[in-house]
């Protein structure tokens, strides 16, 4: 990842955040504090360290590897469900087009349009992509002879979390390995 002799930037060293019982505390965006918050809420004794950089920071007086792996001392209940969003929309549908799967060009679509009553809820918004939009309409997918992958619902916390393991951040330090993918089958 770095060459050994060359150190990273303090912007290059973000903390995974562990809540209490050493779970993430979200996997999609996954949770990461900048070096600046971290270090702030280890002065202020609200985390436990878990695992360092080798990169230091200084003062005149002081000096301390960058924590890579932070866990909350206080445990924070995540809420049941999580905020209607496009984001989250996106992420409960796994990035793609409800109608035909494809991955690019995404935007989100009422099931019952607007103008025939539907509203903007988790069980009436879907992901489609463009052309699926522009060619439904202002139709439901059975006015034009389009098929639903699957019916929209209110996913869970849990559900989003678990949906979001599937798409790994492009940035995973070697010591946040094992408490993201904790659970996954080990390679022989």
């Amino acid at each position: 990842m770095y060459h050994p002799n060359v150190l990273p930037r303090l912007e290059q060293c973000p903390a995974l955040v562990l809540n209490a019982d050493c779970t993430p505390l979200s996997y999609y965006p996954l949770s990461l504090w900048d070096w600046q918050t971290t270090i702030k809420a280890v002065f202020l004794d609200r985390v436990n360290i878990v695992a360092e950089y080798e990169r230091e920071i200084h003062s005149p007086s002081f000096a301390m590897k960058l924590p890579s792996v932070i866990r909350l001392k206080q445990y924070i209940k995540p809420a049941r469900y999580p905020a209607f969003t496009r984001f989250n929309l996106f992420l409960r549908d796994r990035f793609s087009c409800s109608y035909c799967g494809a991955r690019d060009d995404l935007t989100f679509d009422h099931v019952v349009p607007r103008a025939q009553g539907g509203r903007t809820t988790w069980e009436n918004v879907t992901t489609a992509c463009a052309p699926c939009n522009l060619r439904k309409g202002g139709r439901t997918p059975l006015e034009a002879h389009m098929k639903l992958r699957q019916q929209p619902h209110q996913p869970t916390t849990f559900e989003l979390q678990e949906q979001g393991r599937a798409f790994p951040p492009h940035f995973l330090h070697e010591t946040w390995r094992d408490y993201l993918y904790w659970d996954t089958e080990l390679e022989a």
